[in-house]
């Protein structure tokens, strides 16, 4: 059992998620350090996410703590493995952290989601789309650190890729169609690869058109993640100051019903290919 350095937004949720289950189990902090042989400071450091814990340990818990549900334990213990270099950590000290744990809560779902009302899904997004987002950001990135970010972007793009691709469901307003980054040829170049894309089978995307009227979260991009079991899914959104990440149980069941909400209001997939080919050809 090792202390960490620096905690990613994984290690914190694992260590809330013990937190709440020896809660929800009756387990004092003094009775599950006695069950796994540990003082009361490490397991305040387990829930904190400053300090890792075996596989073995966390099983042992979770059974004093009469949790049955195989999925989520198994989701925890998944968790709890000894971490393995991956190929955001290459990007580690040079981009912040948030983006990282973006790229990880990505790479970790079972399915994800996202509602975007003003830009294109950063999962769908061409490179000179994304250079322009970059390129606009305040206070102005240097052009290495804009470089940086267009790499990594373009790597967590790969999750819809290959064997075992992750679903996607893009809901996406009529403005994010047609905001012009970059100018009327970048957008015409996105949106061909918005349609390209959404020929996949593991990717759909929704649009919801200015005549629909006003849809739940109008003000913000939000992403849905799901994880191995309902309990463990993860919602991030997106805010000037960097991502927020939300996994409280309530705010999961609220974000759920959020998602339902803008579904029923979005186009069909058809309608929605018809729908950006037709502001495709305005421009």
């Amino acid at each position: 059992m090792t202390a960490r350095t620096a905690t990613t937004e994984r290690q914190k949720r694992l260590g809330y998620e013990l937190r709440r289950m020896r809660k929800a189990g009756g387990v004092s902090a003094e009775r599950a350090a006695a069950l796994l042989g540990v003082d009361r400071g490490a397991i305040s450091a387990m829930e904190s996410g400053t300090r890792a814990i075996s596989t073995d340990r966390l099983r042992r818990l979770a059974n004093s703590c009469n949790v049955t549900d195989e999925a989520y334990v198994s989701g925890l213990a998944a968790m709890a493995q000894p971490g393995t270099r991956r190929w955001w950590d290459r990007y580690r000290g040079q981009l912040p952290q948030s983006f990282l744990d973006i790229a990880e809560m990505e790479a970790h779902s079972v399915r994800v989601r996202g509602a975007y009302p003003v830009h294109m899904p950063g999962l769908l997004q061409t490179t000179d789309h994304a250079l322009a987002l970059f390129r606009m950001v305040i206070p102005a990135l240097p052009e290495h650190e804009v470089a940086l970010r267009l790499a990594l972007r373009v790597e967590r793009q790969q999750i819809l890729e290959g064997d075992g691709a992750t679903d996607f469901v893009a809901i996406v307003h009529e403005a994010a169609l047609r905001m012009q980054f970059g100018g009327r040829a970048v957008l015409r170049a996105q949106l061909d690869h918005l349609l390209s894309r959404s020929e996949q089978d593991n990717v759909t995307v929704l649009v919801i058109p200015f005549d629909a009227g006003g849809f739940p979260g109008a003000g913000q991009t939000v992403i849905y993640a799901e994880g191995p079991a309902p309990e463990l899914d993860t919602v991030q959104i997106d805010n000037s100051h960097g991502p927020d990440f939300i996994h409280a149980q309530d705010q999961l069941d609220k974000y759920r019903a959020h998602f339902e909400a803008l579904e029923r209001l979005a186009l069909s997939a058809t309608a929605s290919r018809d729908f950006i080919r037709g502001v495709a050809s305005q421009l």
